[in-house]
């Protein structure tokens, strides 16, 4: 009879709840979030068994950290998504409030009956290209708010504004340099502008460092995703770090229910519909909406399918959405073949 130890992570503390195969409870734990969090959990569930397993809610988010130390430390552990752990929750009888040690003890349930959950697995390839692939796309969301507040304030000193592209910085230093500032309000425009030209081109430059480093990154993983047409290095990084462990998605249609390019069924009585997903790994739709759009602009195997729903009176929208599914098929052949080639 094994022990299922669930934990409720937060910044400051962590709540730890053993429970048995009957769901009872054994024990629970309340520690700091320190440098010996780890340590302490482990003195504490030594007083069980050897045979536990433990239970993290959300083992890539706010309880990374622990997990990691866990199984360094040769623990087993188990990534309970926060969903689960909360209708476990609602569903209890008696213990239905909202704390730590009943988050805990439901975080113990999920994943002591559930028989679907990912095992956390130390930080390999696949972490670092997802870590790579978020730092690009914060650096382009940062210079896109800074070409926005800089379009916006040279609307204000120029009629038209700027009246071309914002990434040609070095037009705008030029239109900068020909303003006359007749007032304070005008002086401080000029300099908060020549202040985001600064920040947007620094922005730039960081940019093509991490485009360099993924592509680096990319090509040591050996996969064959850059293959694909319409697929760069940087969609590639994005896929793969989203993605983890392809073998977590036994078919084809599991894997594009999770990237939500599957519709979901919408059926009602004899009439039978199908519509969008909104839920799902919404990095990894994006993923593959570039692809797709990527393909409809040369000729390409996506566009003649594209153009083909087209005929069969498919609208615009519908084309795409089916070329994205078609897209996800190639995308998890791809990565199946890649981890087979790798073991």
């Amino acid at each position: 009879m094994s022990i299922m130890i669930g934990i409720d992570p937060h910044k400051a503390s962590h709540t730890a709840v053993a429970v048995d195969s009957f769901e009872f409870v054994i024990d629970e734990l309340r520690i700091r979030s320190c440098s010996t969090q780890a340590a302490k959990l482990r003195d504490w569930a030594d007083g069980f068994r050897d045979d536990r397993v433990w239970g993290v809610e959300s083992a890539q988010g706010l309880g990374y950290l622990l997990a990691q130390q866990l199984i360094a430390a040769g623990e087993t552990v188990l990534d309970v998504p926060a969903v689960r752990a909360s209708r476990v929750r609602t569903l209890s009888s008696g213990r239905s409030q909202k704390n730590d040690p009943n988050d805990a003890r439901s975080v113990a349930i999920a994943a002591l009956r559930a028989d679907d959950l990912a095992t956390v697995l130390s930080d390999d390839h696949t972490r670092i290209l997802r870590l790579l692939a978020k730092r690009h796309r914060d650096l382009g969301r940062a210079k896109n708010r800074d070409c926005c507040r800089l379009h916006a304030l040279l609307l204000e000193m120029f009629p038209g504004g700027a009246g071309f592209k914002m990434s040609y910085m070095t037009r705008t230093n030029a239109l900068l340099d020909t303003f006359v500032a007749t007032s304070s309000m005008g002086r401080q425009r000029l300099e908060i502008a020549r202040d985001l030209v600064e920040g947007i081109e620094r922005l730039s430059e960081q940019m093509k460092v991490s485009k360099r480093r993924i592509a680096a990154a990319v090509a040591a993983s050996g996969t064959s995703l850059t293959e694909v047409n319409g697929l760069g290095p940087i969609t590639a990084a994005m896929i793969i770090g989203y993605t983890g462990n392809i073998d977590r998605f036994p078919t084809r249609h599991r894997f594009a229910s999770y990237n939500a390019t599957a519709p979901i069924e919408a059926s009602s009585g004899p009439k039978v519909r199908h519509r969008l997903n909104p839920r799902g790994n919404r990095q990894l739709n994006y993923a593959v909406q570039i692809i797709a759009i990527s393909q409809l602009r040369h000729d390409s195997l996506g566009r003649a399918f594209y153009d083909r729903k087209i005929a069969e009176g498919k609208t615009s929208k519908e084309a795409l959405r089916a070329l994205k599914r078609r897209l996800s098929d190639v995308v998890y052949r791809h990565l199946v073949n890649d981890a087979k080639r790798n073991r």
